[in-house]
Formats: C-alpha cells, structure tokens, sequence
C-alpha cells in the first residue's frame, strides 16, 4: 500500500506552493529598488523639462489670452 496522507494538509500544502509561485512573479514584476524608481522619476522630469523649455507659447504668457 501506499503512504497514508491528510488530503486537507495536502491541499494546504498546494495553495501554499501556490502562492509562493505568485509571489515570485509579483516580486520579478513590480519589484524595483529604490534607486531605480529615483533614476526613473529623475528620467522623467528632465524630458518634462526639456519638452517645456522649448515650447513656443509659455503657458503663462499673459500677451496670448
């Protein structure tokens, strides 16, 4: 005969596994360090300012209304 299990440990032990996986997963997906958010956000106020320094019209030209 085989060996003799609890099915409720048994599925326990699954959904655990289970949600170890997914965790894995979320980390690869979504887990970025500190710097990198900083050197991201950093990225994107540049090009921000970038973008605003060589408009044509300031936004607040009071001679364009």
């Amino acid at each position: 005969m085989g060996e003799v299990i609890s099915l409720r440990q048994a599925r326990k032990h699954k959904a655990r596994t289970e949600k170890e996986r997914q965790a894995g997963e979320n980390r690869a997906l979504h887990g970025r360090t500190k710097a990198e958010r900083e050197r991201d956000r950093l990225t994107s106020e540049k090009a921000k300012q970038f973008v605003a320094g060589h408009r044509r019209e300031k936004p607040d030209d009071p001679d364009k209304r």
